[in-house]
């Protein structure tokens, strides 16, 4: 088919309007399209296949992309991937069929900005041009060493991450972030945000973890003077205070069941109803969340909604550990010293060849959190301006013998178990033994054990220890 090459709705603007590029084969829809743009400023170009869209990306600049999923010469992912590989300042929006999510899901991995299902609101549509048009430049890797929040290292690892992270602050889906305690999760969420559309609306980072469950709906949601004793004025929960924003779930794993079904309905409607009122209140809100557990296990053992699940992991984004990145610490550390020394009013310090050769050796459990807590210690006993070995007082690394020679053999009659069995009389063992020298105080056995109070309510309940305690 030929191109429709250049049709300019309104050639009398200025050549600063914005240029639009629709790619289907419904003449329907382009009208429709054009129209809509065209009452919003919006100079206009059209293609009704893969090929001629291709001929138009050569030919001119465009500052957004629509697609259809299904064109005559072949899929609107491949002309996704095209554009994401050949003009990748470019923002695409998909427009999928049917209201399906699958071809929008795959077209969010595959770099598209957002997506429109059929039949096209114009409201939606509105909302999504402005958003792609507000997308700041993508920044160049000087830029991003001046600002000030930036993942740092040149390993590469930290060099991947970084390409990932610049490519979903392109997009519109929902990212989980996962990776061990301390590697930069909220970090990583924030970058996202500051190269995102809504780079001037409000992160708003919630510690799932932190929120008592009997508060939690209000907290999400919000309410309304007078809805409950105490609620002396109105209340904008999490997600009208993140309206336009980006909300960020942290410990999202940490949620009781109850609060994630709410979360996947405001999610699904993108509608909030405070407490003590009848009206829902549209929202606009990007989630990102994360957590260092292993979110699809939590999902296996029923502690978390696979739907909820799918909603959040659109995309994946895995946090790298320290100790995969030694190359990095040297100019972790460096930077984490001079901020240290800045906020402490001393003067500059830096480190001994022995100090760095330590500092490189160590395996970091609490990755880059552990690395800061490390220096600032130091700091805070070290006066001298060069920081040697013996200043950091890192634990030796002979640590893992004694734990290896304290594990419990099973017994002649425990050896003929099923290996699953074995580890359940184990689990089973200690539990008992946490709630007895706790006299049965669940929060208390928790805490000793390490885990959550919903986790040892689940444990308990397969174990069959509910009954006793």
């Amino acid at each position: 088919m030929s191109v429709d090459s250049e049709r300019s709705v309104n050639s009398h603007r200025k050549t600063a309007s914005p240029h639009i590029l629709i790619v289907d084969d419904e003449p329907d829809i382009i009208e429709l399209l054009e129209l809509t743009l065209a009452r919003m400023g919006m100079d206009v170009s059209s293609a009704q296949c893969i090929g001629d869209a291709k001929q138009l990306l050569q030919s001119r600049q465009f500052q957004l992309c629509l697609t259809d999923m299904r064109l005559p010469d072949g899929d609107g992912l491949e002309l996704v991937k095209y554009i994401a590989q050949h003009c990748a300042d470019l923002p695409v929006a998909v427009i999928t069929a049917h209201g399906t999510t699958e071809n929008a899901v795959a077209a969010l991995k595959a770099g598209a900005f957002d997506y429109l299902p059929k039949p096209v609101s114009l409201k939606q549509l509105r909302d999504l041009v402005k958003s792609a048009l507000s997308l700041p430049p993508m920044q160049t890797e000087s830029a991003v060493q001046v600002s000030q929040r930036v993942l740092l290292g040149e390993s590469a690892p930290m060099l991947q991450l970084r390409a990932t992270i610049d490519k979903l602050s392109r997009s519109q889906a929902a990212v989980y972030i996962s990776g061990e305690s301390g590697s930069g999760k909220e970090l990583a969420a924030r970058m996202i945000h500051e190269r995102s559309a809504r780079h001037t609306q409000p992160f708003v980072a919630v510690n799932c973890g932190a929120i008592p469950e009997n508060l939690m709906e209000s907290e999400f949601f919000g309410y309304k003077k007078g809805a409950f004793t105490g609620a002396e004025k109105d209340h904008d929960g999490f997600f009208l205070a993140a309206n336009g924003g980006t909300l960020f779930l942290d410990e999202v794993a940490d949620l009781p069941l109850t609060m994630q079904v709410k979360l996947l309905r405001v999610i699904q409607e993108k509608q909030v109803r405070r407490i003590g009122e009848t009206q829902e209140k549209s929202v606009d809100v990007r989630i990102i969340s994360a957590t260092h557990k292993k979110l699809n296990l939590c999902v296996e053992t029923g502690q978390f909604r696979q739907d909820l699940y799918y909603r959040l992991n659109v995309i994946e984004l895995n946090m790298p550990v320290l100790r995969e990145m030694r190359e990095d610490i040297p100019l972790i550390a460096e930077a984490v010293l001079v901020k240290l020394c800045r906020e402490a009013g001393r003067s500059a310090c830096s480190l001994k060849k022995d100090a760095l050769a330590l500092l490189k050796s160590y395996d970091y459990p609490g990755n880059v959190r552990e690395l800061e807590n490390i220096l600032e210690r130091t700091l805070a006993l070290c006066f001298d301006t060069e920081i040697g070995k013996e200043d950091l007082q890192l634990p030796h690394k002979a640590k893992e013998t004694p734990q290896i020679a304290t594990i419990r053999l099973p017994t002649d009659l425990e050896q003929s178990l099923p290996l699953q069995d074995f580890l359940d009389r184990l689990e089973k063992d200690s539990i008992v033994k946490a709630l007895n020298e706790n006299r049965y105080n669940r929060t208390k056995a928790a805490k000793t054990l390490g885990i959550t109070v919903r986790s040892l309510r689940y444990r308990m309940e397969r174990l069959g220890l509910n009954e006793r305690a």
